[in-house]
């Protein structure tokens, strides 16, 4: 186990940057391993940004590893299928071969994780901004205190401070697509009989104009929205949303859009991935949007930062060198994300989910992917 100073006898010590999906994670499953571990986050309080989120199997059983999974499955939804429509006709639904997914708010999420940082003990520090990192151990934060530790884990997101302080190479790209993402009241019985509106539906139009609505309902009361439109479309990226131009579209959904369209903190964004060279330098490890920010296409953004940031722990665990369990974890869990990765970035290049039957074994391989056994569990798609 290597959650013991050899020199001083004590607990390893851990500083994690970024109380994101990906640095909860890594603070329950470090401290799970009996490290000393601190949070920090730059903001006042501990919140999640966003709006909905998809996890699938592999994600879920990560919340399974840091026992957070009931929490979690209570107040969330697994639709029967995933429908995608073009031009508002259903061209194909799928099951996934019973593949477990779950759909929530980021809010419930990332409630359930910081519920379950406080249980075992991590320390959160909040308005603690963490600006640069060195590889030997040493994390400086904003008001210019320097920490040491055995550990240091960036996990600050897409414009990570403890990654670009270290010099970490990276190809940072952006698509010509960009979403609108909202939570609104789902208004079931308000919508018409044109579906059914427990199911995820995907729906896709690109006359007169590509625009892209990914309907995900999350419980009873709340509903996902994805809202696509090219960056170069005036109307379809403005924010506030442009009512009518949606409504011409997609009228079924009127009464959740009147909703969507009056929420004043929308906020659109552009399609973007990261990839680096390395995830590690020295102590220093980076997960989550820091070191793999990717196309939302396969919805695996936040799973993969899990799961990563869970095998983190695991290697750790088992090596009584941190240095070289990094090296170790990197190579043993990075050829999953690169792929999925990279085909998140084809599938929104390519527009690719718009065909339906999208979610092949490949797509799906990420989703498959047991972090705990370390296997592909589930069954592929017949």
């Amino acid at each position: 186990m290597a959650n013991i100073n050899k020199t001083s006898g004590k607990a390893l010590r851990a500083q994690v940057a970024g109380a994101g999906f990906a640095g909860l994670t890594a603070a329950i499953a470090l401290r799970q391993n009996g490290w000393d571990v601190t949070l920090h986050e730059k903001d006042s309080e501990l919140r999640a940004f966003g709006a909905g989120i998809y996890l699938w199997h592999n994600g879920l059983r990560v919340l399974e590893g840091i026992d957070a999974l009931n929490d979690v499955l209570h107040g969330t939804h697994t639709p029967p299928a995933y429908e995608t429509w073009m031009h508002n006709q259903s061209v194909s639904k799928e099951t996934f071969n019973g593949l477990p997914w779950r759909i929530m708010t980021r809010a419930h999420l990332h409630d359930a994780l910081v519920k379950r940082a406080r249980e075992v003990g991590v320390n959160v520090r909040t308005n603690s901004e963490a600006v640069s990192a060195e590889a030997d151990g040493r994390l400086t934060l904003q008001s210019g205190e320097v920490l040491e530790a055995d550990l240091i884990v960036g996990a600050d997101g897409v414009g990570s401070k403890v990654r670009d302080s270290l010099g970490f190479e990276q190809d940072r790209w952006v698509s010509t697509d960009g979403i609108i993402r909202l939570i609104v009241p789902r208004l079931k019985d308000k919508l018409g009989d044109e579906a059914n509106w427990d199911n995820t539906i995907d729906m896709w139009n690109f006359k007169p104009r590509v625009q892209r609505i990914l309907y995900s309902p999350c419980n009873k009361d709340e509903l996902y929205l994805g809202l696509m439109a090219p960056a170069a479309d005036p109307r379809g990226s403005k924010v506030p949303l442009d009512l009518e131009v949606w409504v011409e579209m997609f009228p079924f959904l009127e009464p959740c859009l009147v909703e969507a369209a009056k929420l004043q903190q929308a906020r659109y964004d552009k399609y973007a991935t990261t990839k680096l060279d390395t995830w590690v330098k020295g102590k220093v490890a980076l997960v989550g949007d820091s070191a793999h920010a990717m196309c939302p296409a396969l919805a695996q953004g936040a799973g993969c930062a899990m799961v990563n940031a869970f095998s983190l722990a695991q290697d750790l665990a088992e090596q009584s060198s941190v240095e070289d369990a990094l090296v170790s974890w990197e190579k043993r869990i990075r050829p999953i994300t690169d792929h999925t990765q990279y085909l998140s970035g084809e599938y929104a290049a390519n527009r690719s989910l718009s065909k339906g039957n999208m979610f092949t074994n490949e797509a799906l391989e990420a989703a498959r992917y047991d972090p705990i056994k370390r296997v592909y569990s589930w069954p592929q798609n017949q």
